[in-house]
């Protein structure tokens, strides 16, 4: 009785990294070891970006500059702990790294916690017309060439990550709830495809991946290689957004949606995480609150712009007061645009039923050059001031003299500010 309790323990604990899977739960209790690390209620708690837009078909993302590679630590001793203990088995190189290993916090809390939270390896798409989200469920916008995919938040919460493949292109699709930040990355490195999974492991709570080529270790936020092989590398960011589906289909309605993988849609869209947003400052076993930046609420989300490596956020807050919040960032003129209509995925037990946050998406603010200035119109439209033409959320000119132009994203993500100031901690924030 004493073995049964403890297992039903780790299992309610399992939530903590935000799985709602339940074929995650081990087959056999003999493989399972209870790990000592944080525990949360699982009704309770837990646990980019940009959109490719144009009315001809869109090429595929360039490169998007990237912040200083960070100065790799080698030698030095290893794990310890129960760190240790759920990376036994692991062929992570640890002498390799860029951080302290005590940066890094236990989310899972069965052995062996590695793809725990189960990927999606095999994507399979259906056409939008045929998917029967309702209007403000929200996901990750991706577009690639002609293809415009969206993949709902409430089969990301389940899965995390998705290794997927665009007109040939590989992509690499993650969302962490805990940090609410979701982001695309060409999984290609040294020229060769990685295959990401979910680690177990968190920084700064947000989620850790790792390769099956090496076992290096992966931050989510910024793609950059933590430990291991690839320690020091980051990822190529590929432009993504998170908007509603009801923005989805009316901007792509020849798009697609990601379709179940081998389970009925209706058993996604619960959400493990209820009330999780109303909190005010993240899980304290994941996160070091002496860190914690009190400038806005911690869980408030925030555009997190980077232009040529320089980065500026924008909280929704700030970006929802003027609809439309026309800005400069490394030269480069830039508009974020606020629309209503997306629901918060981790308010309500349902991820379509949470209270309307908005989408909010950032574009380079010029047209053939030049540079117009953006103000928002009723129904969640804009317009520009040197057509009077009428824009949508997704940067497309819907109506007027620009009808059919689309704007050129500039990378950003939509975290939980507490996420972005921590990642960012000598980043710029757009005050009124």
């Amino acid at each position: 009785m004493k073995r049964l309790a403890a297992l039903v323990a780790a299992i309610l604990a399992l939530s903590a990294c935000g799985s709602s899977e339940p074929t995650a739960v081990p087959e056999s209790p003999e493989a399972t070891v209870a790990i000592a690390t944080p525990t949360v209620k699982a009704t309770v708690l837990p646990t980019a970006s940009a959109l490719a837009t144009d009315s001809t078909p869109v090429a595929t993302p360039a490169p998007v500059a990237v912040a200083p590679t960070p100065a790799v630590i080698t030698g030095g001793d290893g794990p310890t702990g129960d760190l240790a203990r759920v990376s036994a088995d692991w062929a992570t190189d640890f002498s390799t790294r860029t951080i302290d290993l005590g940066e890094l916090r236990i989310g899972i809390q069965m052995i062996p916690i590695r793809d725990r939270i189960r990927p999606i390896d095999n994507p399979e798409f259906a056409p939008a017309s045929e998917a029967g989200w309702s209007d403000p469920e929200p996901g990750l916008l991706l577009v690639v060439g002609e293809t415009a995919r969206f993949y709902p938040l409430a089969m990301l919460i389940v899965h995390e990550i998705v290794n997927d493949e665009i007109e040939g292109r590989p992509v690499l699709v993650t969302y962490c709830p805990l940090c609410n930040s979701a982001l695309v990355f060409d999984p290609v490195v040294d020229a060769q495809r990685l295959r990401f999974g979910t680690s177990g492991l968190l920084r700064n709570s947000d989620l850790v991946m790792w390769d099956d080529a090496t076992e290096s270790l992966w931050q989510q936020i910024g793609g950059e290689g933590l430990v291991g092989t690839y320690a020091g590398h980051r990822l190529e960011v590929i432009p993504s957004a998170i908007v509603s589906w009801g923005d989805f289909k009316a901007g792509y309605p020849d798009g697609v949606v990601l379709a179940p993988p081998g389970r009925p849609a209706s058993s996604y869209g619960r959400n493990p995480y209820v009330q999780y947003t109303s909190r005010s400052a993240p899980i304290p076993g994941f996160f070091d609150s002496t860190i914690l930046d009190d400038r806005y609420p911690a869980l408030e989300r925030t555009v997190g712009v980077t232009v040529d490596g320089h980065d500026k956020a924008y909280p929704f807050s700030v970006v929802q007061a003027v609809g439309a919040l026309n800005d400069t960032v490394a030269g480069v003129p830039v508009v974020v645009l606020w629309s209503p209509g997306t629901a918060d995925a981790l308010d309500s037990s349902d991820t379509a039923g949470g209270v309307d946050v908005g989408a909010a998406l950032a574009f380079d603010r010029r047209v053939d050059g030049e540079e117009l200035e953006f103000a928002a119109a009723d129904g969640g439209r804009f317009t520009d001031d040197r057509t009077g033409s009428m824009w949508n959320v997704l940067g497309q000119a819907i109506e007027g003299e620009l009808a059919g132009t689309r704007l050129d994203p500039v990378v950003h993500t939509n975290e939980f500010w507490f996420a972005w100031a921590a990642f960012h901690p000598n980043g710029e924030v757009f005050g009124p």
